[in-house]
């Protein structure tokens, strides 16, 4: 039985990690459990960003000044849409509106998202399993001072500028993990479970909303380490700082520590935060210390070899 290891992720932040994971394992012992909380429907298609971000990162064809979106897309779509007055906040490249189309009609057709996810992976030669966390709808939404948003309204129409007062994650409570996603977190076979360094709160705990999700986490064999996505007093990417500042949340690695706690046996910090090591072992977690930003290829790789060994050194503690 080959050793597996499994990684809750969003998109952009997560796909980094995920890539650099990929490059170390072969596809069949890699399993990455997205979110879903990002989907919407728009101009009537059915949109997955963060499904289509790890696919098209691990398919080496993403956009890789953005990190979403197909590389050399073209916009004629857009620009049509736009001269019909139509709206044009949410970019669809040309290329990117098939998977969207195929997406739409598959769902139509009774098909589940877990099914399709995996059918356009294979069609990309993506051979990582990409399970979206359930095939139910959780929507996510944001709290702000100007009222209840969707997520993609707060985090793409409006960039993510309304001041954040809470958030929701709709339908978390009845929804149920796609076919596979608990094996991932709790199969025998399962070395490490990984919390990639996506946004907390918009991107991880829509997962973990999903009670069974969680519970799996919490009581698995194998090791759980995420890896921050705070360094210093700064998100590695998006809104992560701004978000706990208005939660009233200390920004700093630790708050992100806490946040995990109950369900974290490591924890790996960047070098500038390792003077906050010792507060984080008095949560009962072990850390691990190493540059944790992630510009190159090799970065990502680097980072995946540290968390694998990190990995295995905790398990090996526990025998």
């Amino acid at each position: 039985m080959a050793d597996r290891y499994t990684v809750l992720s969003g998109g952009v932040g997560g796909a980094k990690l995920v890539l650099g994971l990929a490059q170390l394992l072969p596809g069949d012992q890699l399993t990455v459990v997205a979110n879903t909380g990002d989907d919407f429907v728009h101009l009537g298609l059915a949109i997955s960003p963060d499904l289509d971000t790890l696919m098209y990162t691990l398919a080496g064809v993403v956009n890789t000044e953005t990190g979403w979106g197909l590389r050399n897309e073209t916009w004629g779509f857009m620009d049509a849409l736009e001269s019909l007055d139509g709206e044009t906040w949410f970019r669809l490249g040309d290329r990117d509106l098939a998977t969207h189309v195929v997406r739409t009609q598959q769902l139509a057709a009774g098909e589940n998202l877990a099914e399709i996810s995996a059918r356009l992976c294979g069609r990309l030669g993506v051979t990582t399993l990409i399970l979206p966390m359930t095939n139910d709808t959780v929507r996510t939404r944001v709290d702000t001072g100007q009222g209840p948003l969707d997520f993609q309204h707060y985090f793409v129409r409006d960039r993510a500028q309304p001041r954040v007062t809470g958030l929701t994650y709709r339908g978390a409570n009845t929804a149920e993990p796609s076919p596979g996603v608990l094996h991932a977190l709790q199969g025998p076979d399962i070395r490490a479970v990984f919390i990639a360094p996506s946004n907390p709160y918009l991107s991880i705990d829509p997962i973990l909303a999903i009670s069974s999700i969680r519970g799996a986490i919490r009581d698995t064999a194998s090791p759980v380490i995420a890896i921050s996505p705070i360094v210093g007093n700064a998100a590695i990417k998006g809104p992560t700082a701004k978000i706990m500042a208005e939660l009233g949340l200390e920004v700093s690695a630790l708050s992100i520590a806490r946040h995990y706690h109950d369900l974290l046996d490591g924890f790996i910090l960047d070098t500038t935060d390792r003077d906050m090591a010792d507060k984080v072992k008095s949560l009962g977690i072990e850390v691990t210390i190493c540059d944790t930003i992630m510009r190159s290829i090799d970065d990502k790789v680097r980072l995946a070899q540290v968390a694998l060994d990190f990995a295995a050194s905790l398990a090996a503690n526990r025998d």
